[in-house]
C-alpha cells in the first residue's frame, strides 16, 4: 500500500458517533492525497450544521496523524448532495422501506417494556440505569421513552437540553448518550414546555414515529420506559408490539404492588410476556448497621408470586435498595451504574443486567426460514 492508501484506510474506519457505523461504509471519504509528510483529506458530512462535525473532523484528523510517515494533516469537510443523501438513507434500511417498524416479531431485537402500575416508583431511573448497564456489557442498545406526559429520560442521562435528533431526509437519528441510542418527547419541546390535552389517536401517532421514524440501526436491545398505569400509550404498544417482553417494578410498599400486579396482568392480555419484577426503594442499611425499610417489605416477591400463573413463572429478579447516589446520578445525568458502580444500588442493576443481557430472543412469534422440498 502507498501512503496515501494507508492515510485512507485510517480515515474510513472513523466511526461516525451518530450513526455508529465507519465513515468510509457510509460513503463519507471523497479524496486523500499526500505531499511528502503532509496528507490531505476531504470528506463529506450529511447535513449542513451536522452536531458531530467538530468530532468527526477532529476524528479523522488524528487518525491520518497516526499513520506513520505523516506529520502534518489538513481536513477539507463538504456536505453530501441530495442524491447521496438518499443512497444513504437507502443503503441503512438495508431494503426495508421508508417509514416501516423494524422491531415486529421477526425482528432479532430484543423490546422490552418497564413498565409500572403507579408513579413514583423509580421506573425511568432505573430504565435509564438498565440502560447504561445493558450498553456496559457491549451490547447495542436503544430507549424510547414512552412516558409522554411524564418524560425524564433525557435528563437522567445527561442529554442537553434543547438537542434533538440528526434529521437525515427522513430518517431521525437518535442522540447517544453513555452508549445508549434514545429518544423522547422532551427533545421536541422548549425548555420548561409541558405536553397538554394529548389524548389516544394523538399518543399513538407518536409513540409509532418514535418506532417507525427514528433510525435506531441494529440493536440487540430496546428498552422502553413506559407511562405509568394501563392507558392510551400501554394500549397502543401493545398492538405496536405484541410480542415484547415486560418488566414490572414496583416497590416493597402492598399499596404499589397490588397496582403494578394489575400492570402486568393487562401486559399479558394483549400477548406480551413478563419476564420477571424489579422491586426499587427496598430496605438500605445505614452506616450504624441499622436496616431502614422505609417502603416496607415483600412488594415485588407479591408481584412475581400473583403474576406467576399456569405453570409460568414470573420471577423477582433484583431488589434495588434506596440509594442517596442513585438519586443524587439522576440528577446530575450521570447514571449510578457509571458514577459509582460499586453502591449498593447501582451493584444490584449490573447485576440485573447480567441476568437480563444473556437471555436471547426468544422463537415464539417469529417465522422461521423453512422451505419444503
Amino acid at each position: 500500500m502507498t501512503l496515501a492508501d494507508r492515510v485512507r484506510a485510517a480515515v474510513a474506519a472513523v466511526s461516525d458517533p451518530e450513526l455508529r457505523r465507519p465513515i468510509g461504509d457510509l460513503d463519507m471519504v471523497r479524496d486523500v492525497a499526500v505531499d511528502g509528510d503532509a496528507a490531505q483529506v476531504s470528506i463529506v458530512l450529511t447535513i449542513v450544521g451536522c452536531p458531530a462535525a467538530q468530532r468527526i473532523e477532529q476524528d479523522v484528523r488524528d487518525a491520518a496523524a497516526s499513520v506513520p510517515g505523516i506529520s502534518e494533516v489538513s481536513v477539507d469537510v463538504g456536505v453530501m448532495t441530495p442524491d447521496e443523501r438518499r443512497a444513504l438513507t437507502e443503503k441503512l434500511r438495508a431494503g426495508r422501506p421508508a417509514r416501516q417498524m423494524p422491531f415486529g416479531p421477526d425482528s432479532l431485537t430484543r423490546v422490552i417494556l418497564v413498565s409500572s402500575g403507579k408513579g413514583g416508583v423509580g421506573k425511568s431511573t432505573l430504565t435509564a440505569n438498565l440502560a447504561v448497564a445493558l450498553a456496559g456489557q457491549g451490547l447495542r442498545v436503544g430507549l424510547v421513552d414512552a412516558d409522554v406526559h411524564g418524560f425524564s429520560i433525557p435528563g437522567l442521562l445527561g442529554i442537553a437540553p434543547g438537542t434533538q435528533p440528526t434529521r437525515i431526509d427522513d430518517l431521525m437519528l437518535p442522540p447517544v448518550a453513555h452508549d445508549v441510542k434514545t429518544v423522547s418527547i422532551g427533545m421536541f419541546l422548549r425548555e420548561g414546555e409541558a405536553v397538554v390535552a394529548w389524548r389516544g389517536p394523538m399518543l399513538h401517532r407518536t409513540v409509532q414515529q418514535f418506532l417507525t421514524d427514528v433510525f435506531f440501526g441494529d440493536l440487540d436491545v430496546l428498552l422502553i420506559d413506559m407511562p405509568p398505569g394501563t392507558g392510551d400509550v400501554a394500549i397502543s404498544i401493545g398492538q405496536l408490539l405484541p410480542h415484547a417482553e415486560v418488566l414490572v417494578v414496583t416497590t416493597p410498599q402492598p399499596a404499589a404492588a397490588d397496582v403494578a400486579i394489575r400492570s402486568g396482568l393487562v401486559a399479558r392480555q394483549t400477548g406480551q410476556k413478563v419476564i420477571g419484577v424489579v422491586e426499587n426503594m427496598a430496605a438500605f442499611t445505614l452506616p450504624d448497621g441499622t436496616v431502614l425499610d422505609l417502603f416496607g417489605s415483600g412488594g415485588g416477591a407479591e408481584v412475581a408470586r400473583a403474576l406467576s400463573a399456569d405453570g409460568e413463572q414470573v420471577p423477582l429478579l433484583a431488589s434495588v435498595p434506596l440509594s442517596p447516589a442513585l438519586r443524587a446520578g439522576g440528577d446530575a445525568g450521570m447514571p449510578v451504574v457509571l458514577g459509582d458502580p460499586d453502591d449498593v444500588a447501582a451493584r444490584s442493576i449490573i447485576a440485573l443486567a447480567e441476568k437480563i443481557g444473556h437471555r436471547g430472543r426468544g422463537l415464539p412469534g417469529r417465522s422461521l426460514p423453512l422451505t419444503l422440498s
